[in-house]
């Protein structure tokens, strides 16, 4: 017994909603770097992994990676998808390795590679860690890992 609530017809429309780029997390990832006056191009066309930013002239790769698609270890992240369980878990595992061999692709092009995970855009000072990996002047984007 299915637990799907649509058809598999509904499904797949909900499914081929899903977007690739302009997203949500995308979009505001892009304001935040045009308010820093910081300008980028689209797509990343012919580079590892198609970057959805590109600085050519800094050479920095952004990857804005969704939690759940990329297999973040935060608590969206590592949900269990409870449909299909088998192929989602493949499928999150390809993104990773995937996503994995685009970043150390770039980096021996002499590339940085910025990823901004979608749940740490809710952390404080986001923007500013956001600017300061961009530029150069931080280690990672990512918020801190709390110290318990």
């Amino acid at each position: 017994m299915s637990t799907d609530v649509f058809t598999p017809e509904q499904r797949s429309a909900v499914m081929r909603a899903v977007k690739g780029r302009d997203t949500t997390p995308e979009l505001a990832v892009r304001r935040i770097l045009r308010a820093a006056g910081i300008g980028y191009r689209l797509g990343g066309r012919g580079l590892p992994g198609r970057p959805d930013l590109v600085m050519q002239g800094r050479r920095v790769a952004v990857f804005v990676h969704g939690c759940f698609w990329h297999g973040h270890d935060c608590p969206r992240g590592s949900r269990e998808p409870k449909a299909n369980a088998a192929y989602w878990r493949a499928k999150i595992a390809r993104n990773r390795a995937r996503d994995e061999t685009s970043r150390r692709a770039l980096e021996a092009d002499g590339w940085r590679v910025v990823t901004v995970w979608e749940c740490d855009m809710k952390a404080a000072g986001f923007a500013d860690r956001l600017v300061a990996g961009v530029r150069g002047q931080a280690a990672t984007v990512s918020a801190p890992a709390s110290s318990d």
